[in-house]
């Protein structure tokens, strides 16, 4: 309550006379009333939060509701600060990270939670977000050297993602600078072991299969708390340098092959032709054995035959016999008549020999006449 003169007398304060008021508009050198700045500002705070602004008998029980008012808002604000910071949410591909007075104290799912802020804070990383990490931009993170002493452009993917948020956060002061560099060590040390030409061709799987499990072994060593999905050999290639030339041997190399196969289908063609030709030779082979059997069993059958009968007659069995021989044997010679009377001396100069071939031609050529 300011000191004035209340009862309109001279001394108005307990000690006789008040504080001086300003006169005039420059002020005088009377310093400014405190009280009367404190009430204006408690009616001005009354009017904000709804209250009403009384007159001089009523500045007491005014400046004790305004404070009442503040108090209230300020912890109304408060209250609201608080629990807007104490209750957080933990979506479905996060996971909530507790920390107590900056410690690690517990990991909770996804939904709704509760941690005593200031005391608590929360870390919120995404657990289910599948990372990247490329590799093979430059020439000396491409360039590797091959178990054959030959230089390869080497290009690759790593995906990731977190395994433990705990050791994520807290063991490792850079996880995602730590996976590449174990990546890239990962990858020179398989190529390091592996020939050129496998890396290029059919050891890719197998080469992609070992960096993997290397780079989830080292990284498990660390407790980067990183899970490694996946790794992907885009291209493993000569170096540009050298490109041209390596495909000219790619290319002889794939002559070479053609001609391999060329060849194989020639050899493949004769052997079969040899082999069937071999199988048709011991077919003939077997026919005619089987056809000489056959001739020697008759042969042998009619012998028998025949000397059954021989025994029987001998005497007209060994008729027949000889004129079955002559037979044969005089069906073949060449046989000339002469009339004894006719011819007389001039049987010794004939050519009979000549003459036996000229009459044998003679004979045939009747034959063939005979034939048409």
């Amino acid at each position: 309550m300011p000191w004035s003169n209340q009862g309109g007398g001279p001394s108005g304060g307990p000690w006789g006379q008040g504080p001086k008021r300003p006169s005039g508009p420059s002020g005088g050198g009377t310093p400014p009333d405190l009280e009367e700045i404190i009430r204006q500002a408690q009616d001005k705070l009354r009017d904000v939060f709804g209250g009403g602004r009384g007159g001089r008998g009523s500045g007491t029980s005014g400046s004790g509701l305004g404070g009442k008012a503040v108090w209230l808002a300020v912890l109304v604000a408060v209250g609201v600060v608080w629990g807007m910071n104490s209750f957080y949410r933990v979506q479905p591909d996060e996971a909530g990270v507790v920390l107590r007075f900056g410690k690690y104290d517990r990991t909770t799912g996804p939904g709704l939670h509760f941690a005593f802020w200031p005391i608590e804070t929360v870390e919120r990383p995404k657990i289910e977000k599948e990372n990247k990490l490329s590799f093979g931009g430059t020439n000396d993170e491409s360039l590797m050297l091959a178990g054959d002493q030959n230089i390869v452009d080497i290009k690759f993917t790593v995906l990731w993602r977190i395994r433990d948020p705990k050791e994520y956060l807290f063991d490792v002061r850079d996880p995602e600078a730590l996976a590449r560099m174990v990546a890239e060590s990962a990858m020179r040390e398989v190529v390091g072991r592996t020939p050129a030409e496998e890396i290029r061709t059919r050891g890719r799987v197998k080469a992609q299969e070992e960096v993997r499990q290397l780079i989830q072994q080292t990284l498990d060593g660390y407790k980067a708390g990183i899970q490694i999905t996946s790794v992907q050999l885009e291209k493993a290639d000569p170096p540009p340098q050298v490109l041209d030339a390596f495909e000219e041997v790619q290319r002889a190399e794939q002559n070479q092959n053609k001609f391999i196969r060329e060849a194989e289908r020639y050899r493949n063609r004769v052997l079969g032709e040899a082999r069937g030709r071999a199988a048709q030779i011991i077919e003939q082979a077997k026919a005619y054995k089987a056809k000489v059997v056959a001739e020697a069993q008759g042969e042998a059958a009619r012998f028998e035959q025949v000397l059954e009968e021989y025994r029987k007659a001998p005497e007209v069995t060994r008729k027949r016999i000889y004129i079955e021989t002559l037979e044969k044997v005089m069906g073949k010679a060449s046989k000339f008549i002469l009339d004894g009377e006719k011819g007389g001396s001039v049987i010794p100069y004939l050519p009979l020999d000549r003459l036996g071939g000229a009459m044998s031609g003679q004979s045939q050529k009747t034959q063939g006449r005979i034939g048409q």
